[in-house]
């Protein structure tokens, strides 16, 4: 351990990390350098400053990333139109890479020996800012407190901190009594009541959006515009990637779009029951989709969607970094090249439902899928060889007696 002189930690301010700082110095006896993202979680981040100083940590990096993780990860996972398991949007997953880039550099800024964070040896965080650390910077060492330690439960983290006079930060009032994860994507809740997956979440744990039982009873419509691919604008007014994707979450949030309640495969190995809101992502999501639908050959677009399932695993599972997602994402990149248009919506309690689209590079020719006379635009004989054709092979098979009835 003599060879760790200074780490660089991603750092909250919160009770474990602020742990982490003290268990660092004190084991390690080394510098403790502190990297705070502001990725849209809604909370302050500058109180972290004085809650590293209190530590004696002497460098200290509180970072605004909104912009950057929403148009260099957030939008180009969603050109994929990409969801994990079916349902999930990747929320927490997202917000990994990015996190781990930054302590990379800021370890080559300050010399640093070693990163730090403060995932557990039970998620999926732990392999997803260490797989990216790793593929960024093969040298790097990762030091996970978690993996280490014997404090192992938040009891015996707030007797480490009385016992070192370690301020934590009591609040008033209810305190939630789930593990909650936020940034300008999602929030995520687990733990609590959630690990019993029959038991219902209580209403009050919802923070962004209400109940679509008690959502307006007026239906709210907007127009999303894009351009290749990336949502550029809300009912004609630009708007810089945060900016649109937090104004989507509120006009979402207030029609209660976006809840969802899942159990997912986690990448170590063991199924976890988390609840996620997500709405501006399940807008986007939707939109993205339609634009699609009238900008997109057939084929590029089922081969896209040929790749989602893939995608999506290499996002939860922390291989953002990789050279396979860096291939896949030079495809899907491509093809959004003419994904350029706007999509209508209508928003109703929880619900978002399509009610136009429109591009100028659209594939859409009414003219042939007119169910009035096409004045000779489509010749409907030509079908008829066209299934003669494509049924060859399951005549032939039928006549040699492989009958498919069973």
């Amino acid at each position: 351990m003599s060879d760790i002189n200074k780490v660089v930690l991603a750092y909250s301010g919160g009770l474990d990390t602020s742990v982490i700082v003290r268990w660092l110095q004190e084991t390690y006896q080394c510098e403790v350098v502190t990297f705070t993202a502001d990725l849209g979680q809604g909370e302050e981040v500058e109180p972290a400053r004085a809650k590293a100083e209190a530590l004696g940590v002497k460098e200290i990096f509180i970072e605004d990333l909104r912009e950057e993780f929403v148009s260099e990860y957030v939008f180009p996972m969603f050109r994929a139109n990409t969801i994990y398991e079916g349902e999930y949007l990747l929320g927490t997953s997202i917000a990994r890479p990015l996190i781990a880039k930054r302590l990379v550099e800021i370890a080559e800024e300050t010399g640093a020996d070693a990163i730090s964070h403060g995932a557990t040896g039970k998620g999926n965080d732990q392999v997803r800012f260490e797989l990216g650390a790793y593929a960024l910077n093969p040298a790097v060492r990762v030091i996970a407190p978690w993996r280490e330690w014997d404090l192992t439960s938040r009891d015996t983290l707030l007797t480490y901190c009385e016992q070192r006079e370690i301020p934590v930060e009591q609040k008033r009032g209810k305190k939630s009594p789930y593990s909650m994860d936020a940034n300008l994507l999602h929030i995520s809740y687990e733990g609590a009541v959630l690990e019993d997956p029959w038991t219902e979440p209580e209403e009050d744990m919802w923070r962004w959006s209400v109940s679509p039982e008690i959502a307006p009873d007026q239906a709210e419509e907007i127009v999303l515009g894009f351009k290749k691919g990336d949502p550029v604008s809300i009912n004609d007014q630009a708007m810089s990637p945060a900016s649109l994707l937090a104004e989507l979450n509120t006009i979402g949030g207030r029609h209660g779009v976006g809840r969802l309640d899942i159990v997912e495969n986690r990448y170590v190995g063991m199924k976890s029951r988390g609840c996620y809101e997500t709405p501006g992502g399940t807008i986007m999501l939707k939109a993205h989709r339609a634009l699609e639908s009238i900008t997109l050959d057939r084929e590029v677009a089922h081969f896209k969607d040929s790749l989602i399932a893939k995608y999506a695993d290499l996002v939860y599972n922390g291989y953002w970094w990789s050279p396979e997602r860096k291939m896949m994402q030079s495809a899907i990149d491509e093809s959004q090249k003419e994904v350029n248009g706007e999509v209508r919506l209508k928003l109703y309690k929880g619900s978002v439902a399509v009610t136009g689209r429109r591009s100028d590079q659209s594939l859409f020719d009414q003219t042939i899928a007119t169910f009035e006379d096409d004045a000779g635009a489509y010749n409907q004989e030509d079908a008829e060889g066209f299934i003669k054709l494509n049924a060859l092979r399951l005549k032939t098979a039928a006549k040699k007696g492989r009958s498919l009835r069973e």
